[in-house]
């Protein structure tokens, strides 16, 4: 695989995680970091990598060919425009934006330039859940009734987003997948305990056509981690369980008879369900230096970014109402509420 000079903009708690993996694969160019101490202690462990405190020279750099923004959420919209005017290709961590126009904006630039964009909504890359989309895409659970996702632990308490918008986008990325389409309309409940205004937990409900339902529970106010994904079939179930040791991915039979007037089930039978144990961060830097040097298309482009931001915005505006339904068709020309 030839050289991709990627530079990792922004190099905290997450953005460490990608400059361990693109170094690993070869690629780290450079790292972009406001805090000297932080820049010093990934140059020394990383010998080679270039590092740069001020954003535009990165952006002017010819040997930098694609930037990871890991940068806060508010910053991605205004450095994803000066990494794409600039004619680099841009992978940027979740979400794309804070409103959907301007993740709009970044796609359409993105296409105008010849980029590639893509957004890292990380559990598509992860080995168990594309395992379960190719089960469910395969019929093997029938058709598509019900899905459910927790994401729960006692994590980091953000300032600067609710727990829906620091963890339901890979959920809600998940679901589109899974449904191929957009909701018809969402509703959300949550609860402020330790920041007004912020949620810590909340719930929110999703209807797709044809009677498919979702939810999503998120909180970072939960005495254990629990990564809970169920998809129920009219024929089988899958559950997948990131937070467990082993058997994450299992399948379920579902046996339901019409008896007598009446409705008999059984205690389903589980069959555990192998996948790689390839790190999911691994392979979705992978698969951007692959975009990168092939011209491909993201598994989550641009576009897939807009949809997740829609349903994103959408359950926040319901949060808002007390749970009063919003329909997605109407929420086009919603504008987002800046405190999150």
């Amino acid at each position: 695989m030839n050289g991709v000079g990627v530079c990792v903009v922004g190099c905290g708690h997450w953005g460490k995680n990608l400059v361990r993996n693109f170094y690993a694969l070869g690629h780290l160019e450079a790292i972009c970091e406001a805090d000297p101490a932080r820049r010093e202690t990934i140059t020394t462990q990383y010998p080679g990598v270039k590092s740069y405190s001020d954003f535009e020279d990165v952006c002017r750099n010819p040997g930098i060919q694609a930037i990871a923004l890991a940068t806060p959420a508010p910053q991605h919209h205004r450095m994803g425009l000066m990494a794409l005017e600039a004619g680099k290709d841009v992978f940027v961590e979740k979400p794309l934006a804070l409103e959907w126009q301007h993740g709009q904006e970044l796609s359409e630039r993105a296409r105008q330039k010849g980029r590639i964009l893509m957004v890292g909504h990380l559990l598509r890359y992860h080995p168990g859940v594309v395992k379960a989309l190719e089960l469910v895409q395969s019929g093997a659970i029938g058709k598509l009734e019900y899905i459910y996702s927790n994401r729960l632990s006692m994590g980091k308490v953000r300032r600067e987003e609710n727990a829906l918008w620091s963890f339901a986008p890979h959920d809600i990325s998940i679901l589109l997948a899974l449904t191929a389409q957009m909701p018809l309309r969402v509703w959300a409940l949550g609860g402020d305990y330790l920041q007004p205004n912020i949620a810590d937990v909340t719930v929110s409900h999703l209807l797709f056509d044809q009677g498919v339902r979702a939810h999503i529970f998120v909180s970072w106010l939960h005495p254990y981690r629990e990564q809970r994904l169920v998809i129920i079939g009219s024929t089988g179930m899958l559950v997948f369980e990131d937070s467990k040791p082993d058997r994450k991915l299992l399948l379920f039979d579902k046996t339901v008879e019409f008896k007598n007037g009446g409705v008999e089930t059984r205690t389903p039978q589980a069959v555990p369900v192998e996948f790689d144990s390839t790190e999911p961060l691994r392979a979705e830097c992978s698969h951007f230096v692959e975009c990168v040097l092939g011209r491909h298309v993201p598994r989550t482009p641009g576009e897939e970014g807009v949809a997740v931001l829609r349903v994103l915005q959408a359950c926040q505006r319901s949060l808002q109402l007390d749970g009063q339904v919003v329909q997605l068709e109407d929420h086009a020309a919603l504008t987002s509420v800046a405190s999150l």
